[in-house]
């Protein structure tokens, strides 16, 4: 399996990294660059909105629970860690993919 410092494999899950443009119009969850993942939601940084329109698009993108993700560095910054829960193999092929 080739990880990226994009995402590596932690207990449990995934660990990603993502940069965040919010307002960017449509959500969508790309490649970025080898260090992180590129995250553009039509959300706003206000209230907590980016950051849950966030976790809505990444459970969906590796078809997880919303509650299994869960922003553990960068709440208030452009630059997020995220740790995604569940299976690990699975959550490594799509991860892969981007």
């Amino acid at each position: 399996m080739n990880e990226a410092a994009a995402w590596r494999v932690v207990d449990g899950g995934l660990a990603i990294a993502v940069r965040v443009t919010p307002r960017g119009g449509r959500d969508a969850l790309t490649a970025g660059t080898p260090e992180h993942l590129a995250a553009r939601l039509a959300a706003a940084p206000v209230d907590g909105a980016a950051n849950a329109a966030l976790i809505a698009l990444v459970a969906r993108r590796f078809g997880v629970a919303k509650r299994a993700l869960r922003i553990v560095a960068g709440e208030t910054a452009r630059l997020k860690r995220l740790h995604v829960a569940g299976d690990t193999p699975a959550l490594a092929e799509i991860a892969a993919g981007l």
